[in-house]
């Protein structure tokens, strides 16, 4: 996956386009010229941009409004939707209505939001999968840009030899919607959530715009290691979110192996949403918010589920916090998401 940093020039005073402050809550959609072709962006939230915007990168075989719809419109998502933009980033040629690119199109994925052209001076990002090393690609390249980070999903690995044959042999085998499903979803999966699976099936299939899937998928499969080790870690707070049946768990278990762990803290809260609420104000944001459950149960062992719409049944966060974050004290610095 090609990384592009975009140099705009504009004044660092500069506020949010005044249609976004004209729609307030609404929602409201940017396509964004660069090098590589139209950037499409969505916002919507508070047009308040002393707070970071939180920027999300969705993951292959989905757009920005698959991957996200049902988290930020989830009932106890709503106080962080009011209280921050929301930036979603569609990866180039795969929001709906998206031209089909031609045979041969050098693909690239514009990590670099425009944050001057959009008011922004920093982000806290949220990325699933694909997006989840896109957006740690772009943190590396640009920590002071990126206030913390939750990634879902995350394989920091380049694909290696092994990998590559197996590849192979699958893309001989099978279709691009089912190399695609299997990259979403264990068999394990599969099985639990036959009509899920059904309609990304159908959904990815039957796009128009498939030949851009690919495009990305192939991107994605090129990609490098991010080079982690416990010394030269990101700057910022991150939180790390991988089902326990996921495809991917290993990877993001050894991905977490590589973070300080002086600066790693695990919990068990209720809800993946109150854990993002715990993590936002571990970065000294929304202060008043009440955290029932977080903020009451520092013990060593929390343990609770909770099911939504479209998610997995169970899953596992890890958070890295910064030194400077403002994560509570905890005996036994273990995070653990059950949901």
């Amino acid at each position: 996956v090609h990384i592009i940093t975009m140099n705009i020039v504009t004044d660092p005073k500069s506020t949010l386009p005044l249609s976004l402050c004209e729609y307030g809550l609404r929602t409201h959609e940017h396509s964004i010229e660069t090098p590589h072709g139209l950037l499409h962006v969505t916002l919507h939230g508070t047009s308040n941009t002393r707070r970071p915007a939180i920027l999300t990168f969705h993951d292959v075989g989905l757009d920005s409004k698959s991957c996200f719809s049902p988290l930020f419109k989830f009932e106890e998502m709503q106080e962080i939707v009011k209280n921050f933009t929301l930036v979603h980033i569609d990866a180039p040629g795969q929001e709906e209505g998206a031209a089909t690119y031609p045979m041969g199109y050098a693909y690239h994925v514009c990590a670099c939001v425009c944050l001057c052209a959009l008011g922004f001076r920093s982000v806290i990002g949220v990325g699933v999968g694909a997006g989840a090393y896109i957006l740690s690609r772009f943190t590396m390249i640009h920590p002071d840009s990126v206030e913390g980070l939750v990634l879902v999903n995350i394989d920091p690995q380049a694909r290696g030899w092994m990998d590559w044959a197996a590849q192979k042999i699958t893309t001989l085998t099978s279709s691009l919607t089912e190399q695609i499903l299997s990259h979403l979803f264990s068999q394990e999966e599969m099985s639990a959530n036959a009509d899920l699976v059904k309609s990304h099936r159908d959904r990815i299939s039957k796009a128009p715009n498939l030949i851009n899937i690919e495009l990305f998928w192939r991107g994605y499969n090129s990609r490098r290691d991010l080079i982690l080790d416990r010394t030269s870690n990101f700057k910022c707070p991150v939180m790390l979110v991988v089902g326990d049946q996921a495809p991917y768990e290993e990877a993001a278990v050894e991905c977490n192996s590589k973070l300080d762990p002086t600066t790693t803290s695990f919990l068990k809260p209720s809800k993946l949403t109150e854990a993002f609420k715990y993590f936002i104000q571990g970065m000294g944001y929304m202060a008043s918010s009440v955290m029932t459950r977080l903020s009451r149960s520092r013990t060593t062992s929390l343990s609770s589920s909770y099911s939504m719409e479209g998610e997995r049944e169970r899953s596992r966060t890890l958070s890295q916090s910064s030194q400077g974050g403002q994560m509570p004290p905890s005996p036994s610095h273990t995070m653990e998401v059950s949901c």
